[in-house]
């Protein structure tokens, strides 16, 4: 059911598909250069969803004259082209070849997941057909016969034909568009069984005989639409990524002319040599340089980092950085199309599209079983005619082995064990997001993680309080009161200032500090540089970089630190017992990556890494053959969080980051991380059962059918068996105990000796 054409898609999702074909022109147009006479398409393909259509699509549009290369990302549904030239390759109808409606991308926002609800109503329907039928069915069983037989197999005929028609809508189709485009799929085998066992009940029915099998035919779509119901869900968490990335881009920007006047415009209207108004709160909408105004940053979507940047006349501002403190005037060095945020989006892009690559190990057995199942039925329908010359005989055993060898064993094989590790896992903290993930995660081999706000708790606090004066604490915590800057909450959320204000005249100097007047005396709280120089007494050198100053003079000093995550080095200790190599990326520098390393014993950093070299160490990791999981909680985070085979995100991640992220867990502790491989592990080994358990029914099972010892309707009731054996082994997850790291202290954030690796 995983492998499956493009029709599996629903109606709704056809007929949204459906629009006016985009021309030669329309796609040049919309089409990027990418330098010389390379360009790249981008087209939405709505009903591609799973590796099978990957694959195809790939395959028949790199076979285009003067087609470069394709990448198709199963998240966003969108195919992506890279060609050369000036006349536009036939994409559309390539893929109109192959029974893909495409159009011009465009990213959605909030659309209703339209799939998941006709898949939702159909398993209702389906489900309330199967439990009538079957209650009239045991009539039958009981010995009714003669008129009361058969009044109840016409009853139970009327009551199938809408769940048939409706629930089982979604496979015909499928079936349908695989057929008359010149493929097969794991639909058309359950089309045929349903509708054969159908007719065949049907004519049981006219002509009086003992048994009809409507109630084979409308379980089998109920117990498959529940697993393609699971399935569906489980991979749609993860599309949301790439448009929440999209939406941290300013809508647009006030624009100073040379007149004077002043003039609001889209962001897809700036254009390079723009000058942009950027006021205290607003995000940056497109690269540029500042060229009046100074001001504190956000700046942790490009670093990861929860200290603010500075920036004054001069120097360069990305697209995405958030201003926090102080007015600026920006004038714009690219497009948006060309900005650093648009860059991550298509980094994002890029790397979801990797990962869509992976097969998963239902993917895997599935591609063989359509043609088997075919295959088989046919001989048995054969065998019988050429033994007895006996059509009815021929087809019913013919049906039995459609019935008896329908996948919904090895449909629930995947997703039944996906949902209840996800259960076991969410009642642990972790949340799951794609349930492929669980198999990803499984393999690994290498772990590499984020510094702040992942290793961290990306929350600077003030550690050196206890040598501050009580009263200076108070003055400072009071002035602090008055920033948004994160050493500015530190020391107001320690020091727990209340009362009345005892300051006159604050105000905040963008990236110096916070500066007041009280009782004649001017109070400076901020750079020791800006601040003041002179101390009251002993030498400067004890003073760090963030004092308070009175008259000039330093009064206190203040020492901020990251603390680290509850069981960090637990976590990491287990991850190293169960043979993960452990990595930490960071856009800090190497003596702050070097402490955080040494106390969590990490042998293997690489500091001052912007988003794309986290990516492109990432790829050289997998391209050397590691199975690497990302942690990252930053914005900077995102594109390598899609990048890599699996990743997870803490609660406390940006909401990009989480959506990027295939877990996500809820508390402060890393323990999470190793609870998530455990469980993974064991999901993993279930789920193989499960698909042993399914083969091993098959091969015991065909063989009686095909010998005509098994009638449709002990078909349909084995096929339930196989499936109802599958989920009560998926149930074991329930009372697995994982093998997570013992709570412990926090480490010693002193530094200590150790030997660290530090690749150039």
């Amino acid at each position: 059911m995983s492998c499956c054409a493009p029709g599996a898609e629903t109606a709704l999702d056809l007929e949204s598909s459906i629009s006016v074909l985009p021309s030669s022109q329309e796609v040049r147009l919309a089409s990027r250069s990418l330098g010389g006479d390379l360009h790249q398409t981008d087209l939405s393909v709505p009903t591609v969803h799973c590796a099978a259509c990957i694959q195809s699509i790939e395959r028949a549009l790199g076979k285009l004259d003067r087609v470069e290369g394709v990448r198709v990302n199963l998240s966003t549904k969108r195919v992506a082209i890279r060609w050369r030239g000036n006349e536009v390759p036939p994409f559309v109808a390539a893929l109109g070849r192959l029974g893909y409606d495409a159009h011009l991308f465009e990213p959605e926002t909030g659309e209703k997941d339209k799939t998941l609800s006709e898949l939702i109503r159909a398993v209702g329907v389906a489900g309330f057909a199967a439990g009538n039928i079957m209650l009239l069915s045991m009539s039958v069983w009981s010995g009714a016969e003669g008129a009361t037989r058969d009044l109840f197999h016409w009853v139970s005929a009327l009551i199938a034909i809408p769940a048939l028609a409706f629930a089982g809508g979604i496979y015909f189709r499928s079936a349908w568009n695989a057929l008359r485009h010149g493929r097969m799929n794991m639909d058309v085998p359950i089309a045929v069984g349903v509708s054969l066992a159908y007719a065949m009940s049907l004519y049981e029915t006219i002509n009086h005989g003992d048994h009809a099998y409507f109630d084979a035919s409308v379980s089998l779509l109920f117990f498959l639409l529940i697993g393609r119901t699971l399935d569906h869900v489980m991979r749609e968490r993860a599309r949301t990524a790439v448009n929440g990335l999209s939406r941290l881009a300013a809508r647009g920007a006030i624009v100073l002319r040379d007149d004077g006047t002043r003039d609001y415009r889209p962001v897809g209207e700036i254009e390079p040599g723009m000058q942009l108004l950027i006021a205290a709160g607003e995000r940056i909408p497109v690269d540029g340089k500042v060229i009046r105004g100074s001001s504190d940053l956000d700046c942790s979507l490009v670093s990861g980092e929860s200290t603010p940047r500075t920036v004054a006349t001069g120097e360069t501002v990305q697209a995405g950085t958030h201003n926090l403190t102080g007015p600026l005037t920006v004038e714009a060095t690219a497009a948006a199309k060309d900005s650093f945020l648009a860059e991550m989006v298509r980094l994002m892009e890029a790397a979801e599209g990797g990962r869509a690559h992976y097969r998963r190990l239902a993917d895997r057995v599935s591609a063989l079983y359509a043609p088997v199942v075919h295959l088989t039925a046919f001989l048995t329908f054969l065998g019988w005619m050429a033994a007895t010359g006996d059509w009815h005989r021929a087809v019913t055993n013919a049906i039995a082995v459609l019935i008896i060898t329908c996948p919904c064993a090895l449909g629930l094989a995947v997703p039944i064990v996906q949902v209840v590790a996800a259960k076991r896992l969410f009642e642990s903290g972790v949340m799951v997001k794609d349930g492929s993930a669980m198999e990803r995660l499984a393999a690994i081999d290498t772990a590499v993680f984020d510094k702040t706000g992942t290793l961290t708790l990306g929350q600077p606090r003030l550690v050196n309080a206890s040598s501050v004066d009580p009263a200076m604490l108070a003055i400072a915590a009071e002035m602090a009161a008055h920033s948004r800057h994160p050493h500015s909450n530190a020391i107001a959320t320690f020091a727990g200032f209340a009362g009345q204000p005892k300051l006159e005249a604050v105000s905040e100097h963008p990236g110096f500090g916070i500066e007041a007047t009280a009782r004649g005396s001017t109070w400076r709280l901020g750079r020791r540089g800006w601040a003041g120089w002179k101390a009251r007494t002993g030498g400067e050198s004890r003073y760090g970089g963030t004092v308070l100053t009175k008259d000039g003079i330093i009064v206190a000093s203040f020492v901020f630190k990251d603390a680290l995550r509850p069981d960090a080095r637990a976590a990491i200790e287990q991850l190293n017992n169960a043979r993960v190599s452990v990595e930490m990326l960071s856009g800090d520098t190497g003596a702050a990556c070097g402490e955080v390393a040494t106390t969590l014993g990490i042998h293997h950093f690489v500091p001052a890494l912007l988003p794309s070299g986290k990516v492109k160490y990432i790829e050289s990791l997998a391209k050397d053959g590691h199975k690497v999981l990302m942690v990252g909680d930053g914005l900077n985070d995102t594109p390598a969080l899609g990048a890599a085979h699996v990743s997870i995100a803490p609660a406390t991640a940006a909401d990009v980051g989480r959506k990027a992220a295939d877990f996500v867990f809820l508390h402060e502790s890393l323990s999470a991380v190793s609870l998530a491989l455990d469980v993974s592990r064991k999901a993993g080994q279930l789920i193989r059962q499960n698909i042993a358990i399914a083969i091993v029914y098959n091969a015991i099972a065909v063989p009686i059918a095909i010998l005509g010892q098994v009638t449709p309707l002990i078909a349909a009731i084995a096929m339930s068996a196989s499936s109802l054996l599958v989920i009560g082994n998926a149930s074991r997850l329930q009372g697995f105990v994982p093998d997570v790291p013992r709570r412990t202290a926090p480490p010693d954030s002193r530094s200590h000796t150790g030997t660290l690796t530090q690749p150039s």
